[in-house]
């Protein structure tokens, strides 16, 4: 379902443009050029461009019921690949499992459960298709080494064709940690950006920094190491004062060449949810 973005006054904060600083090689920078809102509801956990250029957004609100009552109470950042819809879900603290569904052009939804191998969090923070539509990246809460990679639910032709188990097929380690990564998104076949909500400034020296993953090749369905880079702090601007910000979902839109990264003001500004916009320079 799409949201209309609104712009609400007691979140406009202040809306100069800003840039990213250059990167290592003479890689292009990341410059920003706008800020809209959605409620939070309705749109803050993540969002997903369409191929027509519009924007799938989702919230606390957009769970259906029925997985509600199967005890999936939390929906990540979403993703789309050529018109199927992938959302990422998880359950209480003490559930054994996660569960991605998925939502074909037609609007059939099929349910994909991954049993936790041992030592995995509960967590499912977001879902992320590589570009060629075959794996499927997510991730877990706090301080992590990695990123998790499924084969990608009814687009891999390995996994069952109706919804089904979901084994994990590898993972993505990463060179140095990262913690409270709530969304990603592949720019290219071998680039990842990352939202991380850390605000403790020990890992990286941003705080909620905008992550870049660079990896050694496509995702082939063996395992990799990424190259973890910090790009810019994403901007904390609103005119409450009072609690924190929290970094959420990100979207790249290749067609176009936007990212997006959504950010939750404060307080009692965090009604509404801001989407930064960028483009490479």
């Amino acid at each position: 379902m799409k949201r209309h973005l609104t712009v609400l006054g007691c979140l406009s904060g202040a809306v100069a443009l800003g840039t990213g600083p250059a990167l290592a090689g003479g890689d292009p920078h990341w410059v920003e050029t706008g800020t809209a809102y959605t409620d939070t509801l309705g749109g803050g956990q993540g969002l997903a461009g369409r191929a027509d250029g519009s924007l799938l957004y989702r919230g606390l609100t957009d769970i259906p019921l029925d997985l509600r009552v199967k005890g999936w109470n939390h929906v990540g950042a979403p993703d789309i690949a050529r018109g199927y819809v992938f959302d990422a879900y998880q359950g209480a603290d003490t559930a054994t499992s996660k569960m991605f569904a998925v939502t074909t052009p037609a609007g059939k939804r099929y349910e994909y459960v991954h049993a936790l191998n041992p030592g995995e969090k509960v967590n499912n923070s977001f879902a992320a298709l590589s570009p060629d539509a075959q794996w499927l990246v997510s991730g877990e809460w706090g301080e992590q080494n990695r990123l998790q990679v499924f084969p990608a639910p009814l687009l891999n032709p390995s996994t069952p064709s109706a919804g089904g188990a979901l084994k994990e097929a590898w993972q993505i380690t990463l060179d140095k940690p990262v913690r409270d990564i709530q969304g990603c998104d592949f720019v290219t076949d071998t680039r990842l950006v990352c939202a991380s909500n850390d605000a403790t400034g020990t890992l990286f020296p941003e705080i909620r920094p905008l992550l870049q993953v660079d990896l050694p090749h496509r995702l082939d369905g063996g395992p990799v190491t990424g190259e973890v880079r910090s790009l810019f702090a994403l901007p904390q601007r609103s005119v409450c004062t009072q609690g924190s910000f929290e970094a959420e979902g990100v979207d790249y839109d290749a067609s176009s060449g936007t990212l997006r990264a959504e950010v939750i003001p404060p307080g009692v500004c965090a009604v509404a949810t801001a989407v930064y916009s960028y483009r490479q320079a």
